[in-house]
């Protein structure tokens, strides 16, 4: 687990994405998505974040990412 400093910035979100839809996670050309937070918030994440999530149920469950105070994203995890 990550140690949350008071200039972070934590995001929740819930992934519901079939498996036949990850295939864009592994494409040159989608070098991102964008998610949007339970708070309503929009977040732009790189692909490469979520490939590790991908099972062969796709990817889902609920998730935390904290990010600095430079947007840089400091953890991704899978909470639920």
């Amino acid at each position: 687990m990550t140690n949350i400093t008071p200039t972070d910035t934590v995001y929740h979100f819930n992934i519901s994405v079939p498996y036949r839809m990850c295939e864009a996670l592994y494409q040159n050309n989608t070098p991102a998505v964008v998610l949007t937070a339970d708070n309503g918030l929009r977040v732009q994440v790189p692909t490469s974040r979520l490939r590790h999530f991908v099972g062969s149920d796709g990817v889902k469950g609920s998730f935390r990412m904290i990010v600095d105070q430079k947007n840089k994203i400091k953890s991704l995890e899978r909470i639920r």
